[in-house]
C-alpha cells in the first residue's frame, strides 16, 4: 500500500498550531506530534537512550531512568558542538519513528506532522507540503499569558526569542492559516482539508 501525503503544521508558541491539529483530528486525520513523540522516545527507546547516555553521560536520566531535560538543557545550550551530537542521535529516532507511524495509517488519504521546527516541503524530509500558522505577536502573547498565567513577559519574550522568526517560517509556508481572530479560522482549515483530500486523490490516480 502506498504511503498517504504528508502535510507538515507549523507555528510559533501562541500562533495555535496545536488547535489547528485537534481540528483535523476532529476531521479524521492522524496527527503525529513530533515534539511530544520525541520526548516520549527518550524515555522508552533503548537504542536512544543508549546513544543519549553516550553523548552526554549517565547524568542524562535521574536514578529512575527518567531523561532529566532540565540537566540536559544545562549542558547542551551553551555548547552547539554538544548539541549538535545530541540532535544527531534523536533526529533519526525520530524519523524512523514517523515513518513506522506513516506506514500505520497508509490507508488515509493524508496525515499530519505538528512539530515547532520544520524544514521546507522535501528538504531532507517526507513531507509533500507545510502549512504554517500564523498569529500577531501581541495576540501570541496574551495567548500565552492566558495560558500559562506563571510565565512572565520576560519569559515569554525570550520563548519568542528564540524561535524560528516569522519570516524564516513563512519561508517555508505552501500554505498560511491566519489565526489573528479578525478571519475566521475553520473555513481556512476545511479548505485545506478539501485541497488536501484532492491531491491525494490526484497522487493514488498518479501512482496506479
Amino acid at each position: 500500500m502506498k504511503a498517504p501525503l504528508q502535510i507538515g503544521v507549523t507555528g510559533g508558541i501562541g500562533s495555535g498550531k496545536s488547535l489547528v491539529c485537534r481540528v483535523f483530528r476532529a476531521l479524521g486525520i492522524p496527527v503525529y506530534e513530533a515534539d511530544e513523540r520525541a520526548k516520549w522516545l527518550t524515555e522508552h527507546d533503548p537504542i536512544l537512550k543508549a546513544d543519549i547516555i553516550r553523548v552526554l553521560g549517565p547524568n542524562a536520566y535521574d536514578p529512575i531512568g527518567r531523561y532529566d531535560r532540565a540537566w540536559v538543557a544545562s549542558q547542551v545550550f551553551s555548547d552547539p558542538v554538544l548539541l549538535s551530537r545530541l540532535n544527531a542521535v534523536i533526529h533519526p529516532r525520530v524519523a524512523a519513528d514517523t515513518l513506522g507511524w506513516t506506514n500505520e495509517h497508509a490507508a488515509q488519504p493524508y496525515v499530519i506532522k505538528e512539530a515547532a521546527l520544520m524544514g521546507a516541503a522535501g528538504a531532507n524530509n517526507t513531507l509533500h507540503k507545510v502549512v504554517v500558522v500564523q498569529a500577531p505577536a501581541t495576540l501570541r502573547i496574551e495567548r500565552i499569558r492566558l495560558r500559562d498565567p506563571f510565565r512572565s513577559d520576560q519569559e515569554i519574550s525570550n520563548i519568542i526569542n528564540r524561535q524560528v522568526s516569522d519570516a524564516e517560517r513563512l519561508s517555508i509556508a505552501d500554505y498560511v492559516l491566519e489565526n489573528d481572530e479578525r478571519q475566521l479560522l475553520l473555513p481556512q482549515i476545511m479548505a485545506l482539508h478539501h485541497e488536501f483530500l484532492r491531491q491525494a486523490a490526484e497522487q493514488r490516480v498518479t501512482r496506479r
